[in-house]
C-alpha cells in the first residue's frame, strides 16, 4: 500500500506490482462482498462499512482495495495532536520559514497569467507577481478557473459528471460539564446505515434519520477544553451540493442532540455553552470547495489511482496540483503524500529547465486562494 500511494498517477503501469497482481481481485470485489463474506455481525459490518461513506460511493460500489482505512482505523490507530491539528500548521509554518520560506496571507488571486507553455505571473488584487514555478493546494476546480479555457486540464462538462464524495454537516459544541457513556471517537449507529447511503448516493437529499460522527477530545487532551467541561465535534455525512438553510441547521441540531441524550443516557441541552455549524456553503465560502464537497472525488474504480485528475497541468509545464481531488486522494495523509508527490515532480521539471530557477514556489490554499 505504501508504494502503490506515493506514485503519480501518470499511467496504469503504475499499478502493476507483484502484489497488487496476487490481489486484483481486490479492484473487482466490493468492500461490501469483503466484510461480509467474513462478518456476520450486522453492528459489526455497520462498523467495517461506516468508512467507506467518506470515499464517496456505498459500499456495495467501493473497490475492496479501499478496506486499507479500516486496517489504518484499526490497526495503525487514530491519532490526536495534542493541543489540535493547528498544532501541525503551526509546525509546518515555522518548519518553513525556518528553510527561508515566505509565506503571506490574505491574498487572493484573481488570475494565473500564461506565456505560450507555462505560468510566468500571477494576479493579485492591486499588483502582479513574477513566478517560475507553482504548486496549488487550492481546490483543482478553483485553480482552473483562474486560467484561462484553452488551459485548463479539464473542461466544466468534466467536473458536472464526476461523481464526488460527500460534504458535511458539521457542529462545533462546548458542553457546561464532563460528559459520561462517550470516547474520544464515537460513532452513533442508531439507524439505518443503508437509508442514509441511499440520500447521499442515489437520491441526492437531506436524510431523515442520519448516522453521525462524534469527536470528544477533552476525552483525551485536557488542553481542548476549560477543567469540568467537555468539547465537542460532530459530523454528518451528506450529499454534496444539497440546499442548505440556518432552519435546516437548527433542526438537524436539535435531532442529533436528542439522540445523543437518548443513546448516552443524560441530559445534555441545558448544558450547553455554545455551539456553531459548518455545511456545504462554509465548505464553497472558506475553501472554493467544488460544490461544496468535503472529501473530494468519489473513490470509485474509475476515478481511482491514474483516473483521477493529473497532478501536472498538460499545457503549462511548470504548473502542479495538489490536494485531495488529485491522487492519491482525500484525507489529510492522503492529501500531504499528494504535496510530496506534487514536489517531486515539480523537481524534475526543474532539473530538466534549462530556465534559472528562482528560489522560490508558490503555493496556493484556503480562500480564496492565497500564496
Amino acid at each position: 500500500m505504501e508504494e502503490i500511494v506515493y506514485r503519480p498517477g501518470i499511467t496504469p503501469w503504475e499499478l502493476v506490482t507483484p502484489d497488487t497482481v496476487k490481489r486484483v481481485s481486490e479492484f473487482i470485489y466490493s468492500i461490501r462482498n469483503k466484510v461480509r463474506n467474513r462478518i456476520h455481525n450486522p453492528h459489526l459490518q455497520q462498523i467495517l462499512e461506516f468508512p467507506v461513506l467518506f470515499l464517496g460511493a456505498k459500499p456495495q460500489n467501493t473497490p475492496a482495495f479501499y478496506s486499507f482505512m479500516n486496517h489504518a482505523d484499526m490497526k495503525l490507530g487514530t491519532w490526536h495532536v495534542r493541543g489540535g491539528l493547528y498544532q501541525v500548521i503551526k509546525g509546518m509554518r515555522q518548519l518553513a520559514e525556518s528553510l527561508g520560506v515566505r509565506i503571506h496571507t490574505s491574498s487572493p488571486i484573481k488570475q494565473l497569467i500564461t506565456h505560450k507553455n507555462r505560468v510566468t505571473g500571477i494576479q493579485f488584487d492591486d499588483y502582479t507577481m513574477a513566478t517560475d514555478l507553482v504548486i496549488s493546494s487550492a481546490d483543482y476546480h478553483h485553480t482552473e478557473t483562474l486560467l484561462d479555457t484553452p488551459y485548463r486540464n479539464y473542461t466544466e462538462e468534466y467536473w458536472q459528471n464526476r461523481v464526488m464524495a460527500p460534504s458535511a454537516l458539521l457542529y462545533y459544541i462546548g458542553f457546561n460539564k464532563k460528559l459520561k457513556n462517550i470516547s474520544h471517537h464515537t460513532l452513533f449507529f442508531d439507524a439505518s446505515f443503508d437509508r442514509h447511503a441511499e440520500k447521499i448516493y442515489d437520491t441526492p437529499e437531506w436524510p431523515k434519520k442520519p448516522l453521525f460522527y462524534a469527536s470528544f477530545p477533552t476525552q483525551t487532551d485536557a488542553t481542548m477544553g476549560s477543567e469540568g467541561k467537555e468539547s465537542a465535534v460532530i459530523l454528518i455525512p451528506l450529499a454534496a451540493g444539497l440546499k442548505e438553510t440556518p432552519e435546516v441547521k437548527e433542526m438537524y441540531f436539535k435531532e442529533i442532540i436528542n439522540r445523543m441524550e437518548i443513546v448516552t443516557g443524560q441530559s445534555l441541552r441545558e448544558d450547553i455553552l455554545f455551539y456553531e455549524s459548518f455545511g456545504c456553503k462554509d465548505f464553497i465560502r472558506e475553501y472554493n470547495a467544488y460544490k461544496g464537497n468535503a472529501y473530494g472525488l468519489a473513490n470509485t474504480l474509475l476515478q481511482t489511482a491514474f483516473l483521477k485528475p493529473k497532478i501536472f497541468n498538460r499545457k503549462l509545464k511548470n504548473l502542479f496540483y495538489t490536494g485531495q481531488l488529485t491522487v492519491p486522494g482525500p484525507g489529510i495523509p492522503p492529501a500531504v503524500i499528494s504535496g510530496k508527490i506534487a514536489a517531486g515532480q515539480a523537481l524534475k521539471y526543474l532539473q530538466k529547465s534549462d530556465d534559472v530557477w528562482i528560489s522560490f514556489t508558490i503555493m496556493f490554499h484556503l480562500k480564496p486562494a492565497v500564496w
